[in-house]
């Protein structure tokens, strides 16, 4: 037994040791992120696809991408769903950038991400785990409290700032919204203080 006793002692610290090393690392990708110039082609593409948008206004999509993937980032290989139209088009088109894009995700994510379409919620009080936890993520990213906003996280208000007539638009206040918005209040809450009934992580308001 007391020659076990090093080892034994030696695996009580690895768990803490692997706790310290994956944020360190999550730190370091989240300066990748910071500092990625993302190919100037994503700017012209978003601008064909939405002619209203300016210059400016096309590179704030690019902004909300880098945003998107801090957010993944903090998230690690667990889901995130895309809150935004147009920074899904950005997200769209540096994927066509194959081997850069490879090349981002193994250096800034640690794992490759794959595309999926952009969504928000399936009706306007129903969330899904993925737009929650971007919520959520977003909201502390800002220091907005989840279950209780006073302001938008700058993701989820783009499209609406950026008038992309088939975007995602948010409502703080959620009484007399109208149908084309969904309730920003209540994508974190879930169990009975949120109404989401089967949909939710766990009880309560915050996601998982």
């Amino acid at each position: 037994m007391e020659k076990l006793l090093p080892y034994l002692f030696l695996l009580a610290f690895i768990p803490a040791g692997f706790i310290v090393h994956s944020r360190i690392m999550a730190r370091v990708r989240e300066r990748r992120i910071e500092r990625f110039e993302f190919p100037a082609a994503i700017v012209a593409k978003v601008m064909q696809r939405y002619p209203h948008l300016s210059r400016h206004q096309a590179k704030q999509a690019v902004k909300g991408l880098r945003e998107y993937f801090q957010i993944c980032n903090v998230a690690g290989r667990r889901m995130v769903s895309m809150p935004s139209q147009v920074v899904d088009v950005a997200w769209h088109e540096f994927i066509l950038f194959t081997r850069l894009y490879q090349q981002f995700c193994r250096q800034s994510l640690g794992h490759f991400l794959h595309h999926t379409p952009a969504e928000a919620m399936r009706s306007p009080r129903l969330a899904q785990t993925g737009i929650k936890r971007a919520w959520r993520i977003a909201c502390l990213r800002e220091g907005i409290m989840p279950k209780s906003p006073d302001r938008l996280p700058p993701l989820f208000a783009l499209d609406e700032k950026l008038q992309i007539a088939d975007g995602f638009k948010y409502a703080l206040d959620c009484t007399g919204m109208p149908d084309d918005r969904y309730c920003a209040a209540h994508i974190g809450c879930s169990g009975s203080g949120g109404g989401w009934g089967a949909e939710a992580d766990a009880p309560g308001c915050g996601g998982d």
